[in-house]
């Protein structure tokens, strides 16, 4: 079984495969978080169509890209930084601004954590609770917020949590940011999945805050993590010219700037995900919370937070179960606030689904 400091991340799966003798591609990735239904077949067959975009070099201020993501986001191609996926972007502007003093709300993403010690900033963690349902109390973090922050961070909706906050709700907190003189980052890597995404997307109000930054990619929602695409969105035009002086040129390869003006063209795609996402999301939810062993806490994305009620059992143990079936789910007890009471899995097909409830209620 698994040792307490084992953990795996839902892109390891090489390394599960070297632990358990599973061969990877007989591995369900429940722990991956990405779209079920594989990449947009539009963006496919235009890849095949266009491969020869690689014997070119890309356009250096990738034009045609940024209209594309104009048209999708309704942000100002002015206002749109594309680069090699969200980590490097947020890298970027971390290392761009380098925040004396950083908020990130928790539990989240690792990575923030790590770019931001990099540039010796001071972080404060800003823990959401289970008594809230680890929904984010808005009006209570901006209670947080002084002249002595520089910079907020906010993965919208959280990664593992599932929970979000409304783009009403974020312009409260881009207000008080901005009276404070402190950026806000938000990451909208799941926003995609969410129901209606004009009800929580910070992106419309970019054009009204200099100080808020909108971080998106490829590799959830289009199942497109090899591209190493993304954008970020700021009306910020001194940090904009910046980065685009200190950056090298050509950072996106022809193919994935090609990508993108395609795949967000894809509107059945995007239809058939968000309905595939909200069936699962429904059928799941409903069964497991027949179970008092297990708390289901409500999710707004295509994943779903657990935390086990039954006497003795942990996230490790119930790891260690699925994976020796082939099903990888997340181990949530590394991440800040949490512990080894929580798991946390993605949507899938539903036969893969069916069988993952199944697998689970062996045990809980």
């Amino acid at each position: 079984m698994l040792q307490p400091t084992d953990q795996f991340h839902g892109s390891d799966l090489e390394k599960v495969e070297q632990q358990y003798g599973i061969r990877r591609e007989n591995i369900r990735p429940f722990g991956s978080n990405v779209n079920p239904l594989g990449m947009s077949p539009v963006m496919k067959r235009a890849l095949q169509e266009h491969i020869d975009v690689l014997t070119e070099y890309p356009d250096r201020e990738y034009k045609e890209l940024k209209e594309a993501i104009h048209t999708y986001t309704g942000a100002s191609t002015s206002h749109i930084l594309p680069g090699s996926g969200t980590t490097e972007l947020i890298v970027t502007f971390i290392n761009t601004i380098k925040p004396k003093k950083t908020i990130i709300v928790e539990p989240t993403y690792s990575e923030y954590k790590r770019d931001l010690k990099a540039v010796k900033s001071e972080i404060i963690d800003y823990v959401l609770t289970e008594e809230t349902e680890f929904q984010l109390d808005v009006r209570d973090l901006c209670l947080q917020i002084d002249e002595s922050v520089d910079m907020i961070i906010l993965c919208n909706p959280n990664n593992p949590t599932s929970t979000c906050i409304t783009t009403k709700q974020l312009q409260e907190l881009a207000d008080k940011c901005k009276a404070c003189s402190a950026f806000l980052l938000v990451d909208e890597t799941y926003v995609e999945f969410v129901k209606d995404v004009s009800l929580v997307s910070a992106i419309p109000l970019v054009e009204h805050y200099n100080n808020l930054i909108v971080l998106r990619g490829v590799s959830k929602f289009f199942a497109a993590p090899g591209l190493r695409l993304g954008y970020a969105c700021t009306s910020n035009e001194k940090l904009v010219l910046y980065i685009r002086r200190h950056t090298h040129p050509w950072s996106i390869s022809s193919l994935a700037a090609y990508a993108g003006t395609v795949m967000f063209t894809d509107v059945e795609y995007r239809k058939r995900t968000r309905d595939l996402i909200s069936q699962e999301n429904s059928l799941i939810c409903s069964a497991l919370r027949a179970r008092k062993t297990l708390k289901v806490f409500t999710p707004a994305a295509n994943f779903v937070l657990l935390k086990l009620q039954k006497e003795g059992m942990t996230s490790a143990k119930v790891f260690d179960h699925c994976i020796r079936k082939g099903l990888m789910i997340r181990d949530c007890s590394n991440f800040l606030g949490l512990g080894s009471e929580y798991i946390r899995f993605c949507f899938l097909r539903p036969e893969d689904d069916d069988l993952l409830v199944n697998t689970l209620l062996e045990i809980l």
